[in-house]
C-alpha cells in the first residue's frame, strides 16, 4: 500500500464511523471525564423563593431609616414563618428564606445592637444581598447540553438539581502493548545492554486516559509473529481499539503488519507522509480498530495525539483534538524535509500571543521523548514549508 499524504490520512481518520456508541447510566459521583448524553434542564427555580445572601438584618427598605426594632430571629432552615411589622427587622442569616414584605438585607458589620434594636451605620441600596427567585436558575432552562465533558462545574450544578445518576457513553476499551525482543517493562532487570527500557505502552495508557478512554495493559511482547498474533487476538476479544507500538515498518522482525492483515481487518492506511511517524497503520472491522504505531518514543507519542485522540472520540461523541493556536516564532527553524512535520517546541503566552522557541530542544532521531517535557506543544509545518524566520506565524498545538 502506498505512503498517503498527510491531509488524506486525517480525512480517512475523520470519516470513520461508529456503527452505535454505548450509553451507560453511572452515579454522579463517579461521572468526571465521561461525556453527557442527554441535556440537564432545570425542574424548579433556584432559589425558589428570595434567599438571604449573607448574615444579616431584613428589612422593608424606605429612605433615611435609621433604627429599626428586632422582631425576631430567622436561622437557615427554620420552617417559622417570619412576617414584618412596621419599623422592625428580622435576624436573618445566609441561606434563609426573606420574611414577608421584607425586600433589603443589611450586613450585621453594618449596624449596632442596643436595647433590641438596630442603628443603621452604614446604608445599603433596596435589594442589596437577597437573592431572587431564580437568580441560579429558572425552571426548564436548559443547564448542560448533551455532549458536554462533565467536569467538576457540571457535577456541582446536577447535585444542586438532585440528579443522583447521569446517562454517558460509555469509554472505549483501548488495548496496548509494544512489540520489541529488546524490550524492558517497567521493573524488569536489565541483563544484558543491548536491552531497552519500554515507555511507549505506559505512555499511550496515561494518554488513552487522559482523552477518555479505558485501558488494558498487555505490556511488552516480544518480536515473534506467533506471540503479537495471540497477543492481538486476545486484545480484540475484549477491546474497542487495540494499540500497538513498534513492528510496522519494513524489518525483518516487524510483524505486527502481518498480524493485522492476517486478522482480516480492513487496512485504512498503512504509511504517511510524516515526521516523525510516517510507518503508522490504522485498520477497521466493523467497530473495532487496530492502530500501529511506530517504535521510537516520540513516534510514538505524536501519532497516538495525532489519531487516537480522535478514534477514542468517535466512541464518545466528542471531537477530541489537540488545541490548534497560532503562535509567533522567537527564533527560526530550518525544516528539513518535505513532509507533513510535527516538532518539539517551547511556547507561552504573552500580552495575548502565544511565542515559539526551541531551547533545549535535542536534536536526533524520533526517540527523544524528553523533548515533551515542560511548557512544550508541537510546532505543525506543511510539506511545503522550509525556512521558518522570526516573526514568522506557524501553527502549534497545545497538549
Amino acid at each position: 500500500m502506498a505512503f498517503i499524504d498527510f491531509v488524506e490520512s486525517l480525512s480517512i481518520a475523520e470519516n470513520i464511523e461508529i456503527s452505535s456508541r454505548k450509553i451507560m447510566d453511572v452515579d454522579l459521583s463517579d461521572s468526571l471525564g465521561f461525556i453527557l448524553t442527554e441535556n440537564i434542564t432545570a425542574l424548579e427555580n433556584s432559589p425558589s423563593m428570595p434567599t438571604s445572601a449573607m448574615d444579616g438584618y431584613a428589612f422593608k427598605f424606605e429612605e433615611n431609616i435609621k433604627r429599626l426594632k428586632i422582631g425576631g430571629i430567622n436561622p437557615a432552615g427554620s420552617q417559622d414563618t417570619f412576617e414584618l411589622r412596621e419599623a422592625e427587622c428580622i435576624k436573618t442569616f445566609t441561606g434563609s428564606l426573606m420574611p414577608k414584605y421584607s425586600d433589603t438585607l443589611i450586613p450585621i458589620e453594618n449596624v449596632e445592637v442596643n436595647n433590641g434594636e438596630i442603628a443603621i451605620k452604614i446604608p445599603v441600596r433596596k435589594g442589596a444581598n437577597v437573592r431572587e427567585i431564580g437568580e441560579n436558575y429558572v425552571k426548564d432552562e436548559l443547564l448542560i447540553p448533551s455532549g458536554t465533558k462533565i467536569d467538576f462545574p457540571q457535577i456541582g450544578v446536577m447535585a444542586s438539581l438532585n440528579i443522583p445518576k447521569v446517562k454517558v457513553y460509555k469509554k472505549p476499551i483501548v488495548g496496548i502493548f509494544a512489540t520489541g525482543s529488546e524490550l524492558l517493562d517497567i521493573g524488569e532487570i536489565q541483563t544484558l545492554p543491548s536491552q531497552i527500557r519500554s515507555s511507549n505502552h505506559l505512555t499511550v495508557e496515561a494518554i488513552v486516559k487522559k482523552y477518555g478512554g479505558e485501558v488494558l495493559q498487555f505490556g511488552c511482547i516480544k518480536d515473534d509473529k506467533d506471540s503479537i498474533a495471540a497477543t492481538m487476538k486476545k486484545a480484540l476479544e475484549n477491546s474497542d481499539i487495540v494499540v500497538t507500538t513498534g513492528g510496522v515498518s519494513v524489518g525483518d522482525y516487524d510483524f505486527v503488519k502481518d498480524v493485522i492483515r492476517e486478522m482480516g481487518f480492513e487496512v485504512l492506511f498503512q504509511g504517511v507522509h510524516l515526521k516523525p511517524g510516517q510507518h503508522i497503520m490504522l485498520a477497521q472491522s466493523g467497530d473495532k480498530f487496530i492502530l500501529g504505531l511506530p517504535g521510537f518514543a516520540y513516534s510514538s507519542t505524536v501519532t497516538a495525539l495525532i489519531y487516537l485522540l480522535p478514534l477514542v472520540g468517535k466512541f464518545i461523541g466528542y471531537p477530541n483534538h489537540l488545541l490548534s493556536v497560532k503562535a509567533i516564532l522567537n527564533e527560526p527553524y530550518e525544516k528539513k524535509s518535505n513532509k507533513t512535520e510535527f516538532i518539539a517546541c517551547n511556547y507561552c503566552l504573552r500580552d495575548g500571543k502565544y511565542l515559539v522557541d526551541f531551547a533545549h530542544k535535542k536534536q536526533g532521531t524520533s526517540a527523544i521523548l524528553t523533548n515533551l517535557l515542560g511548557s512544550s506543544a508541537l510546532m505543525m509545518l506543511s510539506p511545503y514549508d522550509n525556512v521558518k524566520h522570526v516573526g514568522n506565524e506557524v501553527d502549534i498545538y497545545l497538549f
